[in-house]
């Protein structure tokens, strides 16, 4: 395939690395993508039955209105990302990353992390929605944010949490520190320290040879697909690399695209994927 060839060639010609990820990226880790409400209610049947959808169940409002089932959906998907091991498509990409003597970034909308989890640096990565492996009060009393290190416990039957986060401070309900549908409480202050150290390596960055890595980013919540077409544009050598089953479409004048699920299409780019999985 002439494309892959050349795709291949980008990556292993570039300066530095981007990796642009989205929920794709956690499928072949065994992970749910949330892909529509039927997608959804099959791994959470409770709200089947409840008739919730995602938009309505990653709301603030619930935490106020009623914790333990607002807990009983965060508790559960905390306890899925922590017993979750990070596909092998994670160290590939590490291995890439440092082949290019760690001139890397991570952009993200996945609150899982994966990224860290798999051994990317943690001041290398920036969330843009946060993570649900850290807590803040549902009330602000202050802006503190702090790593959450509870064991939230859930009745899956009853879809209830037994058990849940409060505020180390005021002793009022705690919550991830994510950023929500319809959310204005959402303590940006982390993700704000990522984003300086992000925009501080894209300027350094602006004029070498950049591979951008797109990994499962879909057109739903299409942030980071606009963020890798953002800079493809933007920096005079930089070129996206779209992985995607579904949605690859692309601005030829951008990039290249990949019809792939998110393992699948990272071993392609890769030259010699063994050489970099461990």
């Amino acid at each position: 395939m002439e494309s892959l060839d050349t795709i291949r060639k980008i990556v292993q010609d570039s300066e530095a690395l981007l990796i642009t990820a989205g929920a794709g990226m956690g499928v072949d880790s065994g992970l749910p993508d949330f892909r529509g409400n039927e997608g959804f209610w099959r791994a959470y049947p409770p709200l089947a039955k409840l008739g919730i959808s995602f938009e309505q169940m990653a709301n603030p409002e619930w935490f106020e209105k009623d914790p333990a089932l607002a807990w009983a959906f965060y508790g559960h998907r905390l306890h899925l990302y922590r017993a979750t091991t990070p596909h092998e498509g994670f160290q590939i990409l590490l291995g890439l990353a440092e082949n290019k003597k760690n001139n890397y970034f991570v952009f993200t909308s996945n609150v899982d992390g994966q990224f860290q989890k798999a051994g990317f640096n943690e001041e290398k990565i920036y969330e843009i929605h946060g993570s649900i492996h850290y807590l803040q009060c549902l009330y602000n009393c202050t802006d503190d944010i702090w790593p959450n290190e509870e064991d939230v416990e859930v009745d899956m039957e009853k879809f209830r949490a037994l058990r849940y986060p409060h505020c180390r401070h005021c002793g009022q309900v705690a919550r991830p520190n994510i950023l929500m549908f319809g959310d204005w409480g959402w303590n940006p202050k982390r993700a704000a320290k990522q984003e300086q150290r992000y925009n501080e390596w894209l300027e350094a960055n602006r004029d070498k040879k950049m591979a951008i890595v797109e990994i499962g980013a879909g057109t739903a919540i299409p942030t980071v697909r606009m963020e890798g077409e953002r800079i493809a544009a933007q920096f005079p050598k930089a070129t996206l690399i779209r992985i995607n089953p579904r949605e690859y479409q692309i601005d030829k004048t951008l990039g290249f695209s990949l019809p792939m699920g998110g393992l699948e299409g990272i071993k392609a780019i890769a030259s010699s994927p063994t050489d970099y999985s461990r």
